[in-house]
């Protein structure tokens, strides 16, 4: 396993003398920087949430090393991170409702401001210009202008005609300047249209299921999928045909009739989606399902170690990697998707919460909360190729991400 000098100093400290090893180590680069100035682009580096102590360090992953660490981000509890067109800046959505963007080259803080009392993410427009929050308190979504963060839009997610309002839950981004998201209250999923200006054109579909917990859209941008927290099934709306409604799909997906007790909810952002298959966390049971996505249909389900949270496709397609809930969490498996074999099986160690691959597929890196840690992996042969110390990790999303639709 291939240690850093830097990551070797930072495991051997405690984690408040960690931290100002790293802010040391940024002061470095950074002044080494000013004497020798060399311009260089984002494309290999990360932003990984550290949730307790409400910091984003940035990882290089070309170096496989932390490179800096930002403090101040608030509540990180239940946070995500998207990034600017050009991948220089992230926004940074936080549970406090606020939202911090992050020049992640200078390692600081560019402009916060706390938008709300209560957020669960948040998405950014095609054309980078509008950065959208999801709230539970107001519920509704607010749309920034993503250079000032100055709100342009105010979109209260109303109950029906009355003043009471909805939790916001699923929101992604949409070609032309779209946003979708659904309404867990009233059942809906509503589109904010942008394409035209700052004055957004709603549709609503109402009556889709009960309570819609979380949301994904299709890499290529076409399928809007809810899961419903409230019975089983999904709801499916094509945003290539949205006059055609939002249609019931996956009858038998859910949480109406689970064998087992659920610890954690899937996220859907965590379907893998390879070739004409998607590959599905089984709410309640210790499978991946397969699905056809030219009708949705089930079509095959893979017995797993746990109840899945994330099952996260390789970008070569052949791969799939499943972590799982609690009491499993300390695994991860491997599926490769022609044979729907499970191929590989690693401990990284206890709370592994999050994936994510490099762009080009040749790096996977794990957060695993409970041993403070994060961990890269060579995606074909399973080893590991580094393990970096960091208070709490969650969520890691590559600068990548900027070019991706829903991401």
């Amino acid at each position: 396993m291939k240690r850093t000098a830097f990551s070797a100093r930072f495991f051997a400290t405690s984690f408040r003398a960690a931290r100002s090893l790293i802010a040391v180590g940024g002061i470095l680069i950074l002044a080494a920087c000013a004497s020798a100035p060399t311009p260089r682009g984002t494309a290999d580096l990360a932003t990984v949430i550290a949730r307790a102590t409400g910091q984003v360090a940035i990882l290089d992953t070309s170096a496989k090393q932390f490179i800096g660490i930002i403090d101040g981000l608030g509540d990180l509890s239940h946070a995500s991170i998207v990034y600017s067109r050009d991948g220089r800046f992230a926004f940074v959505f936080g549970r406090d409702g606020g939202l911090t963007k992050v020049d992640i080259l200078g390692h600081k803080i560019v402009k916060r401001t706390l938008q709300a009392g209560n957020s669960i993410g948040g998405a950014i427009s095609q054309d980078g210009k509008l950065v959208a929050v999801a709230n539970y308190e107001p519920g509704g979504v607010r749309v920034f202008n993503s250079d000032t963060l100055e709100m342009v839009a105010d979109i209260p997610a109303l109950v029906g005609d009355g003043p009471d309002r909805s939790k916001v839950i699923g929101l992604v981004d949409a070609p032309d300047n779209r946003f979708v998201f659904s309404l867990w209250d009233s059942g809906e999923i509503w589109v904010a249209d942008f394409s035209t200006g700052n004055t957004p054109v709603i549709t609503r579909y109402k009556d889709v299921g009960i309570q819609p917990y979380d949301a994904l859209i299709t890499s290529n941008g076409r399928y809007y999928i809810a899961g419903l927290f409230g019975e089983d099934g999904m709801a499916l709306l094509d945003l290539w045909h949205p006059e055609n409604g939002v249609k019931r799909i996956l009858d038998h997906y859910g949480k109406g009739q689970e064998r087992l007790p659920v610890y954690k909810m899937p996220h859907l952002e965590g379907w893998a989606i390879a070739g004409k298959r998607a590959f599905v966390p089984a709410v309640g049971h210790h499978e991946v399902l397969v699905i056809d996505t030219e009708t949705w249909q089930q079509i095959g389900a893979i017995p797993v170690h746990g109840q899945p949270v994330f099952v996260m496709a390789h970008p070569d397609n052949r791969h799939v990697w499943v972590n799982f809930s609690v009491p499993d969490y300390d695994t991860v498996q491997i599926i490769d998707t022609e044979s729907l074999a499970i191929v590989g099986e690693l401990k990284p160690g206890k709370g592994v919460l999050h994936m994510e691959f490099s762009s080009r597929g040749d790096q996977i890196w794990l957060s695993v909360r409970d041993d403070n840690k994060v961990i890269g992996y060579n995606p074909y042969t399973f080893e590991p190729i580094a393990e970096l110390p960091l208070p709490s990790p969650s969520g890691i999303f590559m600068s990548s991400r900027a070019g991706k639709i829903g991401l």
